[in-house]
């Protein structure tokens, strides 16, 4: 599957969806361009609050944690099935991390900022208890 076959949301008019070319890839999903360390893909179903709430989020959380360094794609499935199809997506909203590896998911509404960023692996989980100072 290629960036032709997906779709980006168009913030500018709620609801409003356009199909990208890979060559308008990075001026319209994109926030890093071709230095994107993190390629994220987000599943929602249509315009509903909660995918419009997971939108949200996760747009939040990316400029707040990764300012620059990702490339984000918001597919809805009532219009691309397949690739959600491919993806094996049974749920929405649904995100993906493609890159950097291991792929791993995050299903529901991202408005956990730390679960989120856990399950992206954007920070690591705590092996140790801070000791404590006395």
């Amino acid at each position: 599957m290629g960036a032709k076959d997906a779709f980006c949301l168009d913030r500018r008019r709620k609801g409003h969806r356009r199909q990208i070319e890979h060559a308008d890839l990075d001026e319209s999903c994109s926030r890093g361009g071709s230095l994107a360390n993190y390629v994220l893909r987000l599943y929602v179903t249509g315009t509903s609050p909660r995918a419009e709430a997971a939108v949200a989020n996760l747009r939040r959380i990316c400029e707040e944690e990764l300012r620059g360094r990702y490339e984000l794609q918001v597919i809805d499935v009532l219009e691309q099935p397949q690739l959600a199809e491919d993806e094996k997506v049974l749920a929405t909203p649904t995100l993906i991390k493609q890159l950097p590896p291991p792929l791993r998911r995050v299903i529901g509404d991202l408005s956990d900022k730390d679960k989120v960023l856990l399950g992206l692996e954007v920070r690591p989980a705590a092996t140790d208890p801070k000791p404590e100072i006395q």
